[in-house]
């Protein structure tokens, strides 16, 4: 299979594990499935290869969608709660027995600031992440309860300065903070945009 290949810049980054890092890292998010004829994303790592992915063989915005590592196991598990305008969305995560936590985390737009979303961890009352920008598909940031940015998506720009389409994105992660959830949480908005 023919492979990404990263920024210059990236290029010095490693793939992570999911678990805080020490340094910031960058991923490539195509906002197409590997499948024929399903919708999902593909995560590219920074050595060009795929890191994770997302395949919804049914409708955009499915009620259910699963985040994949490369070889097919399920890491998170996302489904839409549906009341009427109060839509959230509930991710649990998976273990290699097929166990489920508890709601891990949960994402709902916030009516009180345009385009934004609150991330709230399971457990917890109050939000621990927020998403500025969520109704745009292709440039956003999470933010933590501190107000400090700890994650950045935009179009992805090539080495000449050739930006690539809306489906083409870099996803900049933060160092001490969980990959995993941050791209849990960028799945969640491409349900929210109809992208996935």
């Amino acid at each position: 299979m023919a492979k990404v290949k990263p920024l210059p810049a990236a290029a010095a980054a490693s793939s992570p594990p999911a678990s805080p890092e020490q340094k910031p890292a960058v991923y490539t998010v195509w906002m197409k499935s590997l499948v024929f004829n399903g919708n999902g994303c593909t995560v590219y790592g920074a050595d060009g290869g795929i890191a994770y992915r997302v395949d919804n063989y049914g409708s955009r915005g499915g009620r259910e969608v699963f985040f994949m590592d490369s070889a097919g196991n399920y890491l998170i598990r996302i489904r839409r709660k549906s009341f009427c305008m109060f839509r959230r969305w509930e991710a649990c995560r998976c273990f290699d027995d097929g166990e489920e936590t508890m709601p891990w985390f949960r994402v709902q737009k916030t009516w009180k600031q345009n385009g934004a979303a609150a991330v709230t961890m399971h457990g917890h009352r109050r939000r621990t992440y927020t998403v500025d920008g969520c109704s745009r598909k292709s440039d956003y940031k999470i933010s933590g309860a501190d107000g400090a940015i700890v994650a950045t998506i935009a179009r992805k720009q090539t080495a000449s300065g050739v930006v690539l389409g809306e489906d083409v994105l870099t996803l900049t992660v933060g160092p001490e903070v969980d990959h995993l959830l941050v791209l849990g949480v960028v799945v969640v908005c491409g349900l929210m945009n109809r992208c996935l």
